[in-house]
């Protein structure tokens, strides 16, 4: 079988602590347990958490969604992205399954950013090795005024902001990445292709401005 992986890269430094941490945290929960209804995404899809703070951990490897569980997250520290790109430029390397004479490889993968704030590492370098790793397309999320959309935008075309960090705005975010891996599943399973892009998935909600 091959699986569609996702990966989610998750802000979880001190700016987020409160209500939006808790609403990341319920994001992924209902994410989740939206995906287990949609009959192509709980065959395909296959999704990984990492968080960044002053470090980047894989908190949840490339996981079924069956199994899926979350884990406690808490917002302390800095804002490590280059980290968090570089450990999952790593991750695609050892847990995506390439190709072979013999079979099928996994799909590329779907990566979402999520960040409240600024690098404060140097995320030039972690771009670089992400940059080298191929994926179907990657989406980053500005969520509220302190992050830098134009940094975003050095690192996918498909930058989306929301003015406020708040639960509801992150709850939309969630919920239009939800309705985008089942659109990416679908057609994976349908037709046998990927996603290439925005314009290929459902329509961002009015909370969710697309950068240009």
């Amino acid at each position: 079988m091959r699986r569609l992986p996702v990966y989610l890269l998750l802000d979880t430094s001190g700016s987020m602590s409160g209500e939006p941490i808790e609403a990341v945290k319920n994001g992924v929960q209902v994410m989740i347990s939206s995906l287990r209804q949609n009959p192509q995404a709980i065959e395909t899809a296959f999704i990984s958490v990492i968080t960044f703070d002053t470090s980047a951990n894989q908190i949840i490897p490339l996981t079924d969604l069956a199994s899926f569980q979350m884990v406690d997250i808490k917002a302390t520290g800095v804002t490590a992205l280059g980290d968090a790109l570089k450990l999952v430029a790593t991750k695609i390397d050892s847990e995506v399954q390439k190709t072979t004479p013999d079979q099928k490889g996994d799909w590329k993968p779907l990566v979402f950013i999520m960040t409240d704030g600024i690098p404060t590492d140097n995320w030039q370098n972690g771009l670089v090795e992400f940059k080298k790793r191929k994926t179907a397309f990657v989406v980053a999320c500005a969520a509220g005024a302190g992050a830098d959309t134009s940094i975003l935008k050095q690192i996918t075309d498909n930058v989306v902001s929301l003015d406020t960090a708040d639960s509801t705005s992150i709850a939309k975010f969630f919920q239009w990445v939800t309705a985008s891996i089942g659109v990416s599943s679908t057609k994976v399973e349908d037709s046998g292709k990927e996603v290439q892009g925005l314009n290929e998935l459902p329509p961002p909600p009015s909370e969710l401005n697309i950068v240009v």
